[in-house]
């Protein structure tokens, strides 16, 4: 697994290629990727909200409190899943639109490793920074968007040009998903499920 992330960071192409064999060989085993990886920016928050805290104006920081913070960090693990199994689904029911047989599985584990870089980005959350927060984010994205383009013809079995619709498709769908997490995330906290301070 930490291999293949080395691979993305350094040479994404021939990873592709790599995870592309590896799938046809040991499908289940790489949604661990998923499962090990998803837990890195709840693990990252909870540990920055009550150990470090946010302190926009300079002044003391603001942290969770812990039974907040690990409820919340329990809720992003598995909206980082949801989210994933949701954009394998949609990758799925697209392919046949764009000449891809390729099967759920694998949908979901090439979405999986495309979101790779937002996991790694969750690190950040060790240290709450708004602005260090944005960057990593908008960095994590960017790079994603490019393992998403290159991956496409690797994995989904399409044309470079095929590839290049059925990735921006897939964008389209994800900013829905986005957008349906943020709905979800507001629902929650009028019920009362949202971060409790440390007074």
């Amino acid at each position: 697994m930490l291999h293949h992330i080395w691979g993305f960071l350094t040479h994404p192409h021939q990873e592709w290629d790599k995870v592309n064999g590896e799938i046809k060989d040991h499908g289940h085993d790489y949604l661990w990727h998923l499962i090990v990886l998803a837990a890195i920016p709840g693990l990252a928050s909870f540990i920055g909200a009550t150990q470090v805290g946010w302190s926009v104006t300079g002044l003391d920081p603001i942290k969770l409190t812990v039974f907040s913070a690990l409820i919340m960090s329990a809720l992003s693990y598995f909206a980082i899943i949801g989210a994933v199994i949701v954009m394998g689904l949609f990758a799925h029911w697209m392919s046949r639109t764009y000449g891809s047989k390729a099967s759920y599985q694998r949908c979901v584990i090439f979405a999986a490793y495309v979101a790779t870089p937002l996991y790694l980005c969750g690190l950040l959350a060790l240290y709450p920074s708004l602005p260090l927060s944005m960057i990593g984010i908008l960095a994590g994205i960017s790079y994603a968007v490019y393992l998403l383009f290159i991956g496409m013809p690797h994995v989904m079995g399409v044309s470079f040009e095929q590839g290049f619709l059925f990735a921006a498709s897939l964008i389209c769908a994800g900013l829905v998903v986005l957008v349906c997490m943020k709905v979800a995330t507001a629902i929650f906290w009028q019920m009362g499920i949202g971060p409790v301070f440390m007074q």
